[in-house]
């Protein structure tokens, strides 16, 4: 199906530190990821055009929730194909295609900028991967070589400038929660403005401008899943937090912050937002 070409561009350890981690507990961080952003990658796929018995590549597969995503909404006459550096957490990617019966999907272990293949695609598309590369705008425009003429090109990014939009002075946690992530994505290296550098990265490959919409996770409930989740990203932050000697394991206290974020919603009456991000899609000229 693949093969490494190794004398292309990009090597992969010229891009971003990975922030959140490869850890076991990453790979559960990433399941429930879906749950959170799950429903805005639907309207994606939905709203892109990505049909019964199209072929698709998914870029940077993690635990494997869009691919199973896009195995469902192509059909058994489909075919997905995911792609992604990290061969251990496909491991877990191909164990819960296995568990949901789903056969019209393979994983691939390798870099896709990297990876030439026997078929082009009907669409490709990725989910938190192009703020990670070093050069987004080369990758992107790499990867769509992958693709049919009038293909399917759809891509969720999240947008972090846009982020301390939401701080305030009855919210000291959400304020400190927000600087933290700002500050360790920086320091990662990571593209905090790829939500709406998406636009730059699809006109600049030569597609047209791309559809996009801005969503963000928002709620105020006292059973809100989102201050789990949050907890969860600071679990696999936490790392390079004390690496990059911006917070210690004490003043994060992972272990109560669900419970301290909920606490702040009620006392403020301001909700809570998780990480904004931006959807984009276009079709490839015929």
């Amino acid at each position: 199906m693949a093969k490494n070409h190794q004398e292309r561009l990009h090597a992969s350890n010229s891009d971003a530190t990975y922030t959140l981690g490869r850890t076991s507990h990453e790979t559960t961080r990433l399941i429930e990821q879906s749950r959170i952003y799950g429903e805005s990658t639907h309207r994606l796929c939905k709203r892109a055009g990505i049909i019964n018995g199209m072929r698709v590549l998914e870029i940077g597969s993690g635990a494997g929730d869009v691919a199973l995503t896009l195995a469902e909404r192509v059909g058994p006459t489909g075919q997905v194909v995911g792609v992604d550096i990290n061969a251990e957490i496909l491991d877990t990617a191909r164990q819960r295609a296995t568990d949901a019966g789903t056969r019209n999907l393979e994983f691939i272990a390798g870099d896709a900028r990297t990876l030439t293949f026997s078929e082009k695609f009907d669409a490709i598309v990725g989910r938190f991967v192009l703020m990670y590369m070093a050069d987004p705008g080369e990758a992107f425009a790499t990867l769509i070589t992958h693709l049919k003429p009038g293909a399917i090109v759809a891509f969720q990014e999240p947008e972090y400038t846009l982020y301390p939009a939401f701080l305030h002075p009855d919210t000291p946690l959400m304020n400190q929660l927000i600087t933290w992530i700002l500050d360790v994505f920086k320091h990662s290296g990571a593209h905090l403005d790829m939500g709406i550098g998406l636009y730059q990265a699809f006109v600049e490959a030569g597609l047209p401008p791309p559809a996009m919409h801005l969503e963000a996770p928002i709620g105020a409930a006292e059973t809100w899943a989102g201050y789990r989740y949050m907890a969860t990203i600071f679990q696999s932050l936490l790392p390079l937090l004390e690496k990059y000697e911006l917070a210690t394991a004490e003043q994060v206290d992972v272990d109560t912050l669900a419970a301290r974020i909920r606490q702040e919603v009620i006392t403020s009456k301001r909700p809570f937002f998780l990480p904004l991000h931006v959807t984009a899609h276009a079709t490839l000229p015929t």
